[in-house]
């Protein structure tokens, strides 16, 4: 370990059977901690060629157990979000794939701090099963063409233990790093194809364009070096995205988009373009615009709401909640926060919201936290709509007693006295 982290401190490449070497030690004990956090500063300054990244993704996935989903027919296919306030794309793409014939499988994670996760969100529907046993996934991705579960631990050991290395050393923010990180799990994951949504702006993990590119061309290089059907796009992060913060009001969001409802806006554009590339790897669609109708279609036709209700059932969960919302977890009160001004909107902090979504209980500062599943806030507002005065900004949904200050809520909004130009949400692919 001495030998690897002073070639990396000094600006070498490592071998393949190096980086397998350390990452074997980390799951098995013989590494100690801090050589393995000084390994992951030097990898911080000095980065890591596509080679290197590859060899630590591949070792990483095979630190534990890997998906078989061989016997499943078809190209199986899945999506990845870099994350964010709002970001329930999941939710809509499982179902609307599978309704257009291709096999989707997909590991979610929950959530922590400001942003949420998607197994969080779907614990939301009374009794369905979040945690799925490898056959218990087949057998899902058999039935309904959709398979969605939390990453059990025997997956990729080495990225828990490296992350939790990370998280304490100031060695987060690395592109090979995050690019193992992830790409390890969903390579172990067992899909032939993965579209990758990489968020950027002010409200995601990487803030500028520049960053998110990186990003992206890490992870496509990194698959495509290993044979793997892969696209990125590039996604624009400076608002929440959609009306819902809250793991039951997501919910809600998203059967609404699956019945049709807010076909315009940005979430259900977002997600039927992401769901359209999926399509385009799974090669069931010759290219995105013959994709895109498709995707209209079984939403237009009921057949992708159809899809859900379907997983929902064959997954344990209360259908009837998905037709009413009233069986979904519920919050204690309700309160409205209304402008104070009429101007437009130019921002919408959603980092803020994330945060004051988090402290009402829909979101954990720490692993171990346990979630209120009905409280969050409903976002009335968009960044370059016209508000008035005494319009409602926020609506939200806390425990019952909890105080709220509106001027918490009021100070993620900034304003324009002028109309503003509208801002793209796709930025850019790469492939």
């Amino acid at each position: 370990m001495y030998d690897l982290i002073h070639a990396k401190k000094t600006g070498g490449a490592l071998a393949p059977e190096q980086i397998q070497a350390w990452v074997r030690g980390v799951v098995d004990g013989s590494v100690p901690p801090e050589q393995s956090a000084a390994l992951l500063m030097a990898i911080c300054w000095r980065g890591m060629d596509t080679e290197e990244t590859l060899a630590l993704t591949l070792a990483m996935r095979d630190s534990g157990d890997r998906m078989d989903l061989s016997a499943i027919p078809g190209t199986k296919v899945d999506k990845h979000s870099t994350g964010g306030v709002g970001d329930k794309t999941t939710l809509i793409i499982g179902p609307v794939v599978a309704a257009c014939g291709v096999p989707c499988a997909m590991f979610s994670g929950r959530g922590l701090g400001h942003t949420g996760g998607t197994v969080d969100k779907y614990s939301a529907i009374p009794g369905l099963r979040v945690e799925l046993e490898p056959e218990a996934f087949r057998e899902s991705l058999r039935a309904t063409g959709f398979a969605n579960s939390a990453q059990t631990g025997d997956i990729c050991p080495a990225d828990r233990r490296l992350y939790a290395l990370r998280d304490i050393t100031a060695t987060v923010e690395s592109i090979p790093l995050i690019t193992a990180s992830i790409m390890s799990k969903k390579l172990a994951g067992g899909a032939d194809a993965l579209v990758l949504d990489v968020k950027c702006g002010g409200g995601a993990f990487m803030r500028t364009l520049e960053e998110a590119q990186a990003l992206a061309r890490s992870m496509v290089d990194v698959g495509r070096a290993h044979g793997m059907r892969i696209k990125a796009l590039l996604t624009r992060m400076e608002e929440p995205l959609g009306w819902a913060i809250g793991n039951a009001l997501e919910v809600m969001e998203s059967v609404e988009i699956l019945k049709g409802w807010h076909g315009e806006c940005p979430l259900a554009q977002m997600s039927f373009r992401l769901a359209g590339e999926m399509l385009v790897l799974g090669g069931v669609a010759d290219g995105i615009e013959s994709a895109m109708e498709e995707v209209k279609r079984v939403v237009h036709s009921g057949e992708a709401m159809e899809r859900f209700r379907a997983w929902t059932r064959h997954n344990g969960g209360d259908v009837r909640c998905l037709d009413d919302f009233s069986r979904l977890p519920q919050a204690g009160q309700r309160v409205e926060i209304r402008s104070g001004r009429s101007a437009w909107i130019e921002a919408l902090d959603s980092r803020s919201l994330g945060i004051l979504a988090m402290e009402l209980g829909a979101g954990r500062r720490n692993q171990g936290d346990v979630l209120d599943l009905g409280v969050g806030l409903k976002v009335h507002g968009t960044v370059g709509g016209r508000v008035e005065a005494g319009d409602v900004l926020f609506t939200i949904y806390a425990k019952a007693g909890v105080p709220i200050d509106p001027d918490r809520f009021l100070a993620a909004v900034c304003w324009s006295e002028t109309p503003l130009a509208a801002s793209p949400w796709l930025l850019g692919v790469v492939e």
